[in-house]
């Protein structure tokens, strides 16, 4: 029996492989939607196994599989259309019910409405978490959560995770309206996270979208996010306000100010619109400021999501400027929004903090 030579060119958005390796009754496979060209070039070695998502990606995929007879198809190969199994991605998240997305956030949340915020006279911008998290039947506190995940997270990765935190701020918003380019949101996402803007929006013109896996666009930047889902511009911009943002809507009217004019100490959400329709006119009567990257080519508008990257990049910077930097949290919100991350870093991570609990009672007890 000679090895069975092919070769598979396509343009795929998912790859599984399928094939029964020497002295083994394991079936591993590969699926997808492509068209073969030519042949496959296919050497059995050893027990392996393949599963990896592309999007759009074109080239010659090499595999290895078993033996089969020259010129005919691999007989334990099977081609077939798998169904998604990445859960946590920017398609899954914003498909779902908006109450379904605060899975993702795991310390205990205020009110959204943001009344909590309005009747505390001393907090001056908007912090979503509470000091605790519930675990099975009890609530800890995020420095026991911090203390009973500490041993399973990488020092380099604490570190990582203390410098994002550090980093970070509520002071700023994002806002994305209607728009029908899901890549668009996913890099929005992915900008928001590395310019250290903790809390997006999403408003959906149409809620029963179902919009392409971009997790590769947005290189997971929806997991460390605190992302709201809002069916209407009204419903969300009252909640913003509530919390106490100035809401800037992105328009080239003749009223609009330059975005390096613009004062970003003050909380303020920003808000990008449709990519052909751009901002909605009830959007724009419900802002409390319209602003405008000055252009000076020949084109009079940048891409939806690099319009984003550029405002949350100036507000970053005016901030640094005014203020000294931009992430604002205070030491006892840094350390929550700590036990966050801590919480969002592996699935695993409420059932060990549910163990730590567990073994504290007990703990407590006797010392009494």
């Amino acid at each position: 029996m000679s090895a069975c030579k092919t070769l598979a060119r396509t343009s795929l958005s998912c790859l599984e492989f399928q094939a029964r390796t020497p002295n083994s009754t394991t079936l591993r496979h590969f699926t997808s939607s492509l068209s073969l060209h030519s042949g496959l070039r296919i050497k059995t070695q050893r027990p392996f196994s393949i599963s990896r998502s592309f999007a759009s990606a074109r080239g010659a995929v090499p595999l290895e599989t078993s033996d089969c007879t020259e010129g005919t198809a691999p007989h334990n190969v099977s081609l077939r259309t798998p169904q998604d199994s990445c859960k946590d991605t920017v398609q899954e998240l914003l498909s779902k019910d908006k109450d379904d997305i605060s899975r993702l956030m795991k310390m205990e949340r205020r009110l959204g409405n943001g009344d909590e915020f309005k009747d505390d006279k001393k907090r001056e911008r908007w912090f979503p978490y509470l000091n605790k998290c519930k675990v099975g039947d009890a609530y800890l506190s995020c420095d026991e959560i911090l203390e009973g995940m500490d041993p399973y997270i990488m020092e380099s990765r604490k570190e990582r995770f203390r410098n994002v935190v550090n980093n970070r701020s509520y002071s700023v918003s994002l806002v994305v309206e209607g728009l029908s380019d899901f890549g668009n949101v996913s890099a929005a996402f992915r900008s928001a996270d590395a310019l250290g803007i903790q809390s997006v929006h999403v408003v959906s013109c149409d809620s029963s979208k179902r919009y392409r896996d971009n997790r590769h666009v947005s290189m997971g930047a929806e997991k460390w996010l605190d992302i709201e889902l809002w069916s209407s511009i009204k419903e969300c911009f009252g909640i913003l306000k509530a919390r106490g943002y100035r809401i800037a809507t992105t328009h080239l009217g003749v009223d609009a100010v330059s975005v390096y004019d613009v004062d970003w100490s003050r909380p303020t959400a920003i808000v990008v619109g449709n990519e052909l329709r751009g901002i909605s006119e009830e959007a724009l009567e419900l802002s409390d400021l319209h602003c405008s990257i000055p252009m000076r080519g020949m084109v009079d508008s940048f891409n939806v999501s690099v319009a984003a990257g550029l405002l949350m990049h100036q507000a970053v910077c005016d901030r640094t400027l005014r203020m000294g930097c931009h992430g604002d949290l205070t030491q006892e919100e840094r350390q929550i929004l700590l036990a966050e991350f801590y919480l969002r870093h592996n699935k695993n991570s409420l059932s060990i903090a549910n163990e730590f609990s567990k073994r504290k009672v007990p703990s407590s007890v006797s010392k009494l």
